[in-house]
């Protein structure tokens, strides 16, 4: 079970990676993903009904992780539209 677990988490980081991911950090391994985007420390705080993600940063350049968040944000809405 433990295996399947891992085999699962593999193949959502590389969809992932190939669905969100712009050109210029597209050849970024899983760990530095990991590194880089998931394991960062982050502050998430409301203001004005806006959700605010106040890190360091030095983590990720503030353009590439609104560009990630928003290409997840359209994953979602056409999964939303689709089905």
């Amino acid at each position: 079970m433990r295996l399947q677990l891992f085999v699962l988490a593999y193949n959502l980081g590389n969809f992932l990676r190939q669905a969100v991911l712009p050109q210029s950090v597209r050849h970024w391994t899983l760990t530095t993903l990991r590194e880089q985007l998931i394991k960062i420390g982050a502050k998430v705080a409301r203001h004005s009904g806006k959700i605010v993600f106040q890190m360091a940063e030095v983590a990720i350049p503030r353009e590439l992780f609104r560009v990630i968040l928003e290409r997840i944000g359209r994953l979602r809405l056409a999964t939303v539209l689709s089905g």
